[in-house]
C-alpha cells in the first residue's frame, strides 16, 4: 500500500507564486511516472503535468513556461513550482504516481487533493 500526502496549496493573488509538494510512503519499491492532475469546480479533472522516473517532463498548454514539475527521487517526493499563477489556476490539485511495492505489480495511486484558489 502507498499513501500520498499533498501540501502547499492555498490562496494566493493573480501573478503569485505556490510550491506544491507530495510525499509518498509505504513499502516502495521503484516509481515511475508521476503527475499532477487538477480538477475546477464543474470540470473533468485534467493533467497538469508528469514526470517519468528519467525526468522527462509533459506540461498542459495552459501552464507550459508559468509551471515546472521537479521529483528528489531519494526521498519519494514530486513537487510542482507554479508561477504566474491565473484565477483559471483555481482547482483541486491531485498528486498520483505509478507505484511498485514489493509484493505487488505497478499500481496507480492518488493523493485526497490540495485546493489552490487564485483571487484578488
Amino acid at each position: 500500500q502507498v499513501r500520498l500526502v499533498e501540501s502547499g496549496g492555498g490562496l494566493v493573488q493573480p501573478g503569485g507564486s505556490l510550491r506544491l509538494s507530495c510525499a509518498a510512503s509505504g513499502s516502495i519499491f521503484s516509481i515511475n511516472v508521476m503527475a499532477w492532475y487538477r480538477q475546477a469546480p464543474g470540470k473533468q479533472r485534467e493533467l497538469v503535468a508528469q514526470i517519468t522516473g528519467g525526468g522527462s517532463t509533459n506540461y498542459a498548454d495552459s501552464v507550459k513556461g508559468r509551471f515546472t514539475i521537479s521529483r528528489d527521487n531519494a526521498n519519494d517526493t514530486l513537487y510542482l513550482q507554479m508561477n504566474s499563477l491565473k484565477p483559471e489556476d483555481t482547482a483541486v490539485y491531485y498528486c498520483t504516481g505509478n507505484f511498485r511495492t514489493r509484493t505487488s505489480a505497478p499500481t496507480d495511486y492518488w493523493g485526497q487533493g490540495t485546493q489552490v484558489t487564485v483571487s484578488s
